[in-house]
């Protein structure tokens, strides 16, 4: 049976840095020579980095990505890699008219190429177009119409790109009436908690209805908002797994493969979906047996904690890498929320780009100070204490503020000093609102939420508890000391904007509340069927209401790490002004 060295670069790209890309697609060529490849894979747009967004609509943008395409091609020949065909994802435009989706000779294409001896051989776009969650591309792209296989020493290879795989029809269907023996995807699939059990289970599902092994190319690290976690996979074509590659971690899975040799005559015509074969041939002979077989091994899954903590840290790594910051600045209140978030950024960026500072009240609590103070001392984080209630005491004396304004006043007092740490010493400042808070409007705009980033963002807080305690575990485990001061995690959460205050005071109890949330934000369940759940019909009024008035608040929250099917942000898309209420 005909074989095949298949190396798939789990890598990552930056949006917009076309020339930095390019460099990594022909480093990590060269290390997949150096390992024998004959077919070399890397993820969806991985020359543009992804999403690019608006920067599709820019023509400019889109003759750059071509252009540094050819480049590339051009490039690799050079470094003598010309004979060893590789599969690269770029921003391309349409050659024609495309009047059935009403785009213009042009349009942007969300492509891939396969590039050898010093040119672009074959291009083909991707066919399904996803316009849900965080995916707009039906708004900037024109769908693919052809099968693209490519023959590469004897065996036929069909390719694909992400939503490819999870729409039904179209490439799968096609590659099995094409014949091929194997079904390579390029993608660029955002993580998700729990998504890499629903990536198995896709990928094995698609390689028996392909009829071939079909391996799955993910790429690493982070933008914006979103994190990639890798976990590329290889199936055969039964739907087992020849090879897994680790979670939260770039490199290179090269793999030999036992394939079916191609027909003699190559596959022509239109398939299903109606889609075109665009056969090329690069090498008809099959290679001879290996000395020895490359397996690319199995890299065991991370755990559902540990899982949801590596994405935050490489979340935030990744957007202060990619920005150019190489300092974050916490304030510190001795509570869980800053204390994880601090635990990730030392994580993150390592404890001396780490800055905390207590900002006390005269309502802070002598514990609170304390937690605050051996958070840093577990870390090693830069710490410093500097009071606000100077200049509490004059903004009171001048307004006699009373009540909530009074409240709010300390927070923005604290907001207002962070920002001023960060303009005179450069640091960013990280927001540590959960998820629980931003749904009810928790927080006091231009106080607490004020920050570049919120690492935390998409965590309930009931989540925010159990990652604190994972963390502390894994540290013990490893014979370090747990980051998180016991007492941030044991005692009863507390803004501390006035004697005695608990969170408790003006929210139900995290579980019941992050239960009501998970169904009403992540799953837009009515107020009614939460209500005949088994949730209080007076409770889930309140927090209904909550979450509907404090949209305007959630708009003006620094962008963060999305872990979830359904973030705020571009996932959850809900107008400012409504006067619409579920009725309960």
């Amino acid at each position: 049976m005909p074989q095949l060295r298949l190396a798939l670069n789990q890598i990552d790209s930056t949006v917009g840095d076309l020339a930095g890309n390019a460099e990594a697609v022909v480093r990590w060529t060269r290390h997949s020579a150096e390992q024998g490849a004959h077919l070399v894979a890397f993820p969806e747009m991985v020359l543009t980095g992804y999403p690019v967004e608006d920067l599709a609509l820019r023509s400019s943008f889109v003759e750059a990505s071509r252009a540094a395409l050819h480049a590339l091609a051009a490039r690799l020949a050079e470094e003598g890699f010309g004979e060893l065909p590789v599969v690269v994802g770029y921003l391309d435009r349409s050659e024609k008219a495309q009047p059935r989706y009403g785009q213009p000779a042009g349009a942007p294409r969300n492509a891939a190429a396969v590039l050898h001896r010093g040119e672009v051989v074959l291009t083909f776009a991707k066919h399904h177009l996803p316009n849900y969650g965080v995916f707009d591309e039906f708004r900037y792209f024109v769908p693919g119409d052809t099968l693209p296989v490519v023959r590469v020493h004897g065996i036929d290879v069909a390719l694909a790109i992400c939503e490819d795989l999870w729409q039904d029809g179209g490439r799968v269907p096609a590659t099995r009436s094409a014949g091929a023996g194997l079904l390579l995807s390029i993608n660029a699939s955002p993580y998700e908690r729990d998504k890499d059990d629903t990536r198995l289970d896709l990928v094995r599902k698609r390689a028996q209805e392909a009829g071939c092994t079909t391996a799955y190319l993910a790429m690493i690290g982070g933008q914006d908002e979103l994190v990639f976690d890798g976990d590329s996979i290889v199936v055969d074509r039964h739907g087992e797994v020849v090879a897994r590659a680790p979670q939260f971690s770039e490199g290179c899975v090269v793999l030999d493969l036992d394939l079916p040799g191609a027909a003699a005559e190559a596959p022509s015509g239109v398939v299903d979906d109606g889609l075109r074969i665009d056969h090329l041939v690069i090498s008809d002979e099959p290679l001879p047996p290996y000395e020895a077989e490359l397996s690319g091994g199995y890299a065991e899954r991370l755990d559902a904690d540990e899982e949801v903590y590596s994405a935050l840290v490489v979340g935030l790594r990744a957007y202060a890498a990619k920005n150019g910051f190489r300092s974050v600045l916490i304030g510190l209140s001795g509570g869980i929320d800053s204390a994880l978030v601090a635990a990730i950024a030392c994580d993150a960026l390592g404890a001396q780009n780490v800055y905390g500072v207590s900002m006390p009240s005269k309502y802070s609590s002598d514990h609170s100070r304390g937690d605050a103070a051996e958070l840093a001392r577990r870390t090693g984080l830069n710490f410093r204490t500097v009071p606000i209630e100077p200049m509490f005491d004059a903004y009171m004396g001048s307004l006699g503020l009373t009540g909530l304004a009074e409240e709010n006043l300390q927070s923005r007092l604290r907001g207002t000093m962070l920002m001023a740490l960060s303009n005179q010493e450069g640091h960013i400042v990280l927001a540590p609102g959960n998820k629980s808070e931003l749904a009810v409007g928790y927080s006091t705009l231009y106080g607490d939420s004020v920050g570049a980033y919120g690492p935390i963002k998409d965590v309930y807080k009931t989540s925010v508890f159990r990652l604190a305690e994972w963390r502390n575990r894994a540290a013990a485990e490893r014979g370090q000391t747990p980051p998180i001061p016991e007492n941030s995690i044991s005692k009863p959460p507390s803004a501390e904007l006035r004697p005695g205050q608990v969170d408790t005071d003006s929210l139900p109890d995290y579980p019941v509340l992050d239960a009501i949330l998970e169904l009403y934000v992540d799953r837009d369940t009515g107020a009614d069927a939460i209500v005949a759940a088994g949730f209080d019909r007076e409770v889930v009024t309140k927090t209904l209401r909550m979450v509907d008035t404090a949209e305007y608040k959630r708009r003006q929250y620094p962008p963060g790490t999305k872990i979830s099917a359904k973030g705020f942000g571009k996932d959850r898309r809900l107008p400012i002004t409504s006067l619409w209420r579920e009725s309960v």
